[in-house]
């Protein structure tokens, strides 16, 4: 990656034996800075729109990569339409075609189906792209896989297509399964430099409530959000 400003980003990853062989979770940090910083990313997984979460986002102006995929795009137009309405906060990024995971094989990842072959996630990654390029008239440089593991050959592969992968280094809602206080004490533990994943797409549980208020209190406290776009180009 070739940065466009003075920051810089950390990339590393962790193997996690989810199956066999096992598979890659990239962890991605911000350097530190001047000005303790980090970036909120949040994944619109096949599901519904959490607008308590993006409006609370939106009324305390605090800026956020959102991962979007196609069956959340169109299932929830009018939660898409808030998203483009925000531009200056909201940035759409790559999160899928279908939500499968760019994973070998057959053997599913938390109860998703994964790609399967290279080719396969190569067709996810790129029509995941178009889908968020048609909605939003931006090429998306950033993709998550859907549950943000990987299969080790695939990593070099999807780079190849253009993407930064974003991975993460503190996760909020272990997938939006906790309630909001255990969110929010998750979140009040960021530091500088900390990439926060967590989930848009599901309103009936707590957890986005609890991404909502631990987020507001980081500001307020003097933490700078950051838009992954908008720190480097690939």
């Amino acid at each position: 990656m070739i940065p466009l400003t003075r920051r810089a980003f950390g990339i590393g990853a962790v193997s996690l034996a989810v199956g066999s062989p096992a598979l890659v979770e990239p962890i991605l940090r911000l350097p530190p800075s001047d000005k303790p910083t980090v970036a909120l990313t949040l994944d619109a997984c096949p599901g519904a729109f959490d607008e308590r979460l993006a409006r609370a986002l939106a009324d305390n102006a605090i800026p956020a990569t959102i991962f979007v995929t196609t069956p959340w795009m169109r299932r929830n137009p009018t939660g898409l339409a808030f998203l483009l309405a925000h531009r200056d906060l909201f940035s759409l990024q790559n999160h899928g075609d279908r939500h499968l995971p760019p994973v070998l094989g057959s053997r599913t990842v938390y109860g998703l189906k994964p790609a399967g072959t290279l080719d396969a996630i190569r067709t996810e990654v790129a029509l995941g792209s178009a889908a968020v390029a048609a909605a939003s008239g931006e090429i998306p440089k950033w993709y998550r896989g859907a549950a943000a593991l990987y299969s080790p050959e695939a990593l070099a592969p999807i780079r190849q297509m253009g993407f930064g992968i974003a991975g993460f280094s503190l996760s909020a809602d272990a997938g939006a399964s906790l309630p909001a206080a255990t969110v929010a004490a998750r979140i009040a533990k960021a530091r500088d430099g900390d990439v926060i994943i967590g989930h848009v797409n599901q309103p009936l549980r707590p957890s986005g409530a609890g991404i909502a208020a631990g987020v507001v209190t980081l500001k307020r406290q003097g933490m700078a959000f950051v838009r992954l776009p908008d720190q480097t180009a690939i």
